[in-house]
């Protein structure tokens, strides 16, 4: 019999199938058997891709994460905190169920220290000190990582018996679920924009290196 155009396995089918599997049921749902099971192949033939469920997840956070765009700093540090920001909200929202995984940090993942590199490169070009640099990496991503791990809007019940007489500043709670996707992005750029107006400030006030000595 004549070989089948695409191989059965390869480690993007593994990573897509994994992928699948997480965004539906959450990461403690994938293990090797069951990724065989939905291959439709014997688990040992995984480990010739992929030696365990730990690499595995890192190599599905690492795809998620080549989706986000830095190069926005290669025009100004503002337009690449901005790219940066909404395009790794973006990447997390598109899998909800990866997110606490990613939040740990980049750990040895080729695009997450890629982006880390960048988005550091980018800021500490523009003038910022190095320790400026990695604080303003690591409350950009609070900033992004709390946004894309919840639902402010989602979370209020839309019963509106549930505020009356007792939570009278709520009055309006009941309406926030149905609007929840344009809350939670308005709020995003709210608070983007406030972090990014504040460092401005901060950024003015830094020591023009040209002019000491």
């Amino acid at each position: 019999m004549p070989r089948p155009s695409t191989p059965r396995l390869s480690p993007e089918r593994i990573r897509q199938v994994g992928l699948e599997i997480i965004d539906r049921e959450g990461p403690e749902a994938l293990s090797m058997r069951r990724l065989a099971e939905r291959l439709d192949v014997r688990a040992a033939s995984l480990y010739n891709h992929v030696s365990n469920k730990d690499e595995l997840l890192d190599k599905i956070a690492d795809e998620a994460m080549s989706t986000v765009d830095v190069s926005g700093f290669e025009q100004d540090w503002i337009t690449g905190l901005r790219t940066w920001a909404r395009s790794y909200r973006a990447a997390l929202l598109a899998h909800p169920n990866l997110v606490a995984f990613i939040a740990y940090g980049p750990d040895r993942r080729e695009n997450s220290l890629r982006v880390a590199d960048a988005v550091h490169g980018g800021l500490t070009s523009a003038g910022w000190p190095q320790r400026y640099a990695t604080m303003i990496g690591a409350s950009t991503k609070y900033l992004v990582i709390g946004s894309a791990m919840s639902s402010f809007g989602g979370g209020f019940p839309d019963d509106a018996a549930v505020y009356t007489n007792r939570f009278p500043h709520l009055n309006q709670a009941h309406r926030l679920r149905e609007k929840a996707t344009e809350i939670d992005t308005g709020s995003f750029e709210l608070a983007l924009s406030a972090l990014i107006d504040g460092l401005q400030v901060q950024y003015r006030g830094l020591p023009d290196e040209s002019t000491e000595g």
